[in-house]
């Protein structure tokens, strides 16, 4: 069986397991089950901390896992990214009291609290800066104003926490952040198999089915509006000056490219969700 490592807990958890529910698996009814099974789809599910999860699949001791791209950097893990899930995003930066880093050079020779050493380490490696790392689990906004460092890298989504602690976003962005597909062995049999099924969801949940008729002069200027993925089906009405088209759209475009399409001359305009799909 393929063995699958799957977030227990935090902003992962839930939506990891959604997406997984969505793409066709059976996972644990019991929340606090540690292992699952799903003989059906041929998997076993072993639900842990998502900073172990990286480390259980770089070994080789489960075949995939889904986990933040922050945490398998920051890991030092054999596994690597093999899919992105489009989830779970987070965006890392440095922040330090007002007036006192303004390039990622001055943090040389500070001390920078994180809970992701590995992570920021290797980001100041490689741009030439040493700075004395201090790792802390939890909040580190608290750190400069505790006296423990005098900088942070944390995420960072508004900034409004660590404005509230004195602080102030400074230097680069250090890394944008999602939800990742892992593995150290992706050519292992079932992993192609669960990559197109969370794909299809993806797909599902950024495209919609747009059906809609319309004169046949104006057709190739529908499909300039409507191209479809490969191109869109046309299929011919009882009135032979009429066609009926219907074609995958982007779910953030639908209302702009009805619009359009009305404005046109087409009329009988549906959207449709798609629940599965593999392309």
């Amino acid at each position: 069986m393929l063995r699958i490592a799957v977030p227990n807990k935090g902003s992962l958890s839930e939506t990891a397991a959604h997406m997984l529910a969505e793409a066709g698996y059976t996972g644990r009814r019991d929340p606090r089950a540690l292992t699952s099974a799903d003989a059906r789809n041929g998997v076993e599910f072993f639900y842990l901390r998502p900073r172990d999860i990286a480390t259980y699949v770089g070994s080789g001791a489960l075949d995939v896992g889904i986990t933040g791209r922050d945490l398998l950097l920051d890991s030092g893990s054999e596994a690597r990214e093999i899919q992105t899930l489009d989830f779970g995003d987070s965006t890392f930066r440095f922040a330090a009291p007002p007036n006192t880093v303004r390039t990622l050079d001055d943090l040389g020779g500070l001390r920078v609290a994180t809970s992701y050493p590995g992570l920021v380490g290797d980001f100041l490696a490689r741009h030439g800066v040493t700075a004395d790392l201090i790792r802390l689990d939890g909040a580190v906004e608290s750190a400069v104003r505790l006296g423990v460092a005098d900088a942070v890298a944390d995420v960072v989504s508004t900034g409004a926490t660590l404005r509230a602690q004195g602080l102030e976003i400074a230097g680069p962005v250090i890394l944008e952040s999602t939800a990742v597909l892992i593995s150290a062995q992706p050519d292992r049999p079932g992993i192609a198999t669960l990559q197109r099924r969370l794909q299809g969801v993806l797909v599902a949940r950024q495209y919609v089915l747009m059906d809609y008729d319309l004169p046949r002069e104006l057709l190739e200027k529908a499909q300039a509006v409507t191209p479809g993925l490969e191109s869109p089906t046309v299929s011919p009405l009882a009135d032979s000056g009429w066609v009926a088209v219907r074609a995958m759209v982007p779910r953030a475009d639908v209302n702009h490219v009805m619009d359009e399409l009305y404005d046109l001359g087409a009329r009988a305009i549906l959207v449709g969700s798609i629940h599965a799909a593999r392309l």
